[in-house]
């Protein structure tokens, strides 16, 4: 019946099945899987005992499979709340599009409901048929690693982060397990042992012993399991961390290199459509009114639908630290700028912050590590540092134009209008068209801009998450000109190309949305409150952002959307429809509808710690400790001295060995007397006082590369010894002192005495170490080859450990 190779296969599926974690929220999946692998397995090993052809085999998996789904999932609609009708089949087929649907709708992880939960389960039970039908019935154990694999391809395929390196060694080891269990069905296949008549002679009813070759392919499969976990980890390049996960990116040199290209839209998606809305960062400001957008990106370029940033190098020219940054591109002194200081601490959960979020336009930033900017965009970045758990600081010149001043604005410079006007040679002409319709009678670009705003937010547009986001121009078209439903990434894409074509420079900026502040004044912001807006260039101001997303000013849309004053009111018009109210310094009610939920706790912080009012800490701004390299070293260091610290601890315990402890005294009302150490007692046990001298000075001879044979007597070790050294005088006595009291001591009935022979080991030991060249003493030192002899002996026994468990497992699994 293959009992052996049956479990193994589904124990196998079932550890690789642990790498689809990161797919889901909760653990609560897995046990659905567990029973489909327990049916599946069941099933196959049915069919076998019956002997029938190798498609009952795959056929029945299903078949159990679809009846263990049936009855977990739609038993009300099952004949006997097993057997498959109509309703359960349909009932099936409307989970697996729920389960779809949230699949499509959530970025991983996504929340886990009945739809999702059985699509995971009619995974891992396929895959555990597949595996069942390959490695078992058509004994092709090496194949069945494909839809083992398959497992890990999926949430590598849709996360940005890799498997866990626990979860991939625990797929491997079972995989391994399962070619080990199939190479032994296969010899076991062969028949009964031919022994030879010597072999019968000798060793009646027994086998060969093949111990030890089955300790070796144990032993090799665990190395290319350590090797495959490992290996990519040191090398760069392989590891998205660099060597050992040490740097922050392995690709790119510290001083100067290419700023990686994260895809701003897809993160922004991402964040909005988190289940969790979890806290992203806290701030306090000192900004008496509605606190600003915190910008990431700036996207510049415009490219078949998308919208990204040009690749730029990074230079440590570009380095921020202790200096201003570079002016804001545009604004002059005629616009007036309020100067805001912000104190930010991103939450420890957030992750592969390369960009610093930011209060536009920022002037100073203090911050720890290897940061930088773009003085194109300001936007600040790292090469190889992220801003994950920090606590930073940042003073930002924030514009106060009027409306009349943006209304006054003169015509942009040529290098501005050279690079923010370009558009989609295939959409020019309809996007033109499209612009020049809903702006008619506007006289100038403010004017212009603020028509393209009002049309946005008025009710010919719908806010929701559950739009697709354009893949390619002609979509940006569609929603402009049919369904015109989408979310701040597709509004305000769409006004910056509008606002382009009418040659209005424009670029499209993604952060957060200033938050929604608590009871305590410090600012929120969460994951929903992620947040897409164009910002637009007037010359004499700068780069100004306005607000095309629905929902600014409490309607159904972005709830923490915030339009600014200057872009409230056009000439006397009204340009958006919808005021710009700050939110309230109470928590508002929760929106619905995909929005974030204000009203949530702070992030923790004690009212002492410092900070604006006493809540965000302040914290110094010079350069962070490189723990991750301080661990490195130290581990390193550790490793090195692994075998001198063998060395010593192994004289300390044969010394220590040769002490009895004194026999307890009355207690007496004497002085106490100061505690003695092993260094300071002499020897209680003269036979062991004895071997430990003489295990010593062995040990010290092999250290220093003397030969020493095992088989030699005590005296005739010492002659050879004396001779090699040519020992004379003190050290002579010294050997003799050694080698009599070991060899009384193996040989006499009363040991030689062993006051001094601690001090006789000392005085070889020196001699010895006088004797050879300083390479052969280093090493005795630091990498004595006893010590090492003792590391192997160690590590072939736990090996040993190793194989008795494996061994005892498939005793205990083995069915005759």
């Amino acid at each position: 019946m293959k009992t052996r190779l049956t479990v193994t296969a589904a124990v196998a599926t079932l550890l690789s099945s642990i790498g689809l974690y990161p797919l889901f929220i909760g653990w609560a999946w897995f046990w659905p899987g567990l029973g489909a692998v327990a049916v599946v397995s069941g099933a196959g090993a049915l069919t076998r005992r019956f002997r029938l052809p190798a498609i009952f085999n795959l056929a029945g998996g299903l078949a159990a499979l679809n009846l263990y789904l049936t009855t977990v999932y739609t038993a009300p609609e099952a004949f006997l709340w097993v057997v498959p009708t109509p309703a359960s089949l349909a009932r099936l087929g409307s989970l697996m599009g729920d389960g779809w649907n949230t699949a499509n709708k959530y970025t991983a992880p996504v929340p886990l409901n009945d739809g999702v939960a059985l699509l995971a389960t009619l995974g891992v039970g396929l895959v555990a048929s597949t595996v069942d039908l390959l490695a078992v019935r058509l004994r092709r154990a090496a194949p069945a690693g494909l839809p083992l694999l398959a497992m890990y391809s999926v949430p590598a395929a849709v996360r940005d982060e890799s498997v866990s390196w626990i979860a991939f060694m625990l797929g491997a080891i079972g995989f391994m397990a399962l070619l080990l269990a199939d190479a032994r069905e296969q010899v076991s296949g062969w028949g009964r042992h031919v022994l030879s008549v010597r072999w019968s002679e000798e060793v009646p009813g027994e086998r060969p012993d093949s111990r030890a070759m089955a300790g070796t392919g144990r032993r090799v499969g665990l190395a290319a399991v350590a090797i495959a976990v490992l290996l990519p980890m040191a090398v760069p390049g392989i590891h998205p961390k660099g060597l050992l996960g040490l740097s922050g990116t392995g690709d790119r040199p510290a001083g100067s290199g290419t700023v990686r290209k994260p895809d701003p839209m897809v993160s922004l998606r991402r964040e909005l459509q988190r289940p969790d809305d979890s806290v992203v960062l806290t701030y306090r400001t000192d900004d008496p009114g509605q606190p600003d957008y915190l910008r990431l990106w700036a996207l510049d370029l415009f490219e078949s639908g998308q919208w990204t940033y040009s690749s730029f190098n990074g230079t440590p020219k570009d380095r921020i630290k202790n200096r201003d940054l570079p002016p804001a591109p545009g604004l002059t002194q005629d616009t007036p700028v309020r100067t805001v200081r912000t104190e930010i601490k991103m939450d420890r959960h957030a992750k592969d912050f390369e960009f610093l979020p930011l209060p536009y336009a920022p002037a100073r930033v203090g911050i720890s590590g290897d940061w930088r900017v773009h003085p194109a965009s300001l936007m600040v970045y790292s090469l190889h540092d992220v801003a994950d758990g920090r606590s930073y600081t940042v003073t930002s010149k924030r514009p106060e134009p009027t409306a009349e001043q943006l209304q006054a604005a003169g015509e942009a410079p040529a290098d501005i209008r050279s690079h923010y006007l370009a558009v989609s040679p295939e959409v020019q002409d309809s996007i033109q068209a499209l612009a020049r319709k809903h702006t008619k009678g506007a006289q100038t670009d403010y004017q212009r801009a603020m028509k393209l705003q009002q049309w946005f937010t008025s009710s010919a547009f719908t806010y929701s998450l559950t739009a697709q986001p354009p893949d390619n121009a002609n979509d940006l078209v569609d929603f402009l000109t049919k369904h015109q439903v989408g979310y701040c990434q597709q509004f305000a894409a769409a006004m910056a190309v509008l606002a382009r074509s009418l040659g209005i420079p424009a670029r499209v900026a993604a952060g957060y949305t200033a938050g929604s502040r608590d009871q305590n004044g410090t600012w929120v912001v969460r994951s929903r409150d992620a947040h897409a807006w164009p910002e637009l260039y007037f010359e004499g101001v700068g780069w100004v952002r306005f607000e095309p997303t629905p929902g600014a000013g409490g309607g159904p849309g972005q709830g923490t959307a915030t339009t600014p004053a200057y872009a409230e009111t056009a000439t006397g018009d009204t340009g958006s429809g919808q005021g710009g109210h700050a939110p309230p310094a109470t928590p508002s009610p929760a929106v619905t509808g995909g929005q974030a939920t204000p009203g949530a706790g702070p992030l923790g912080h004690r009212p002492d710690e410092g900070g604006l009012t006493g809540t965000v800490p302040k914290r110094k701004t010079g350069p962070g400790v490189p723990l991750g390299w301080i661990s490195a070293i130290l581990l390193v260091l550790l490793i090195l001295a692994a075998p001198m610290g063998v060395r010593l601890a192994t004289r300390r315990r044969r010394w220590a060995q040769a002490i009895r402890p004194p026999a307890r005294e009355p207690a007496s009302r004497g002085p106490v007397r100061p505690r003695r150490t092993w260094r300071d007692d002499p020897p209680a046990d003269p036979a062991e006082a004895a071997h430990a001298a003489w295990a010593e000075m062995r040990a010290d001879a092999i250290d220093h590369g003397l030969p020493w044979r095992s088989s030699d007597s005590p005296r005739s070790a010492a002659h050879h010894l004396a001779e090699l050294l040519e020992l004379a005088g003190p050290a002579s006595a010294a050997l003799d002192r050694i080698a009599l009291a070991e060899e009384r001591a193996r040989y006499a009935p009363v040991p030689a005495p062993a006051d001094t022979l601690r001090a006789d080991v000392q005085v070889m030991r020196t001699v010895i170490a006088e004797s050879v060249d300083r390479k052969t003493r280093l090493r005795a030192r630091f990498v004595p080859p006893t010590a090492m002899s003792a590391l192997r002996g160690a590590g072939g026994r736990s090996l040993e450990t190793f194989d008795r468990l494996v061994s005892r497992i498939g005793e205990l699994t083995h069915r005759r």
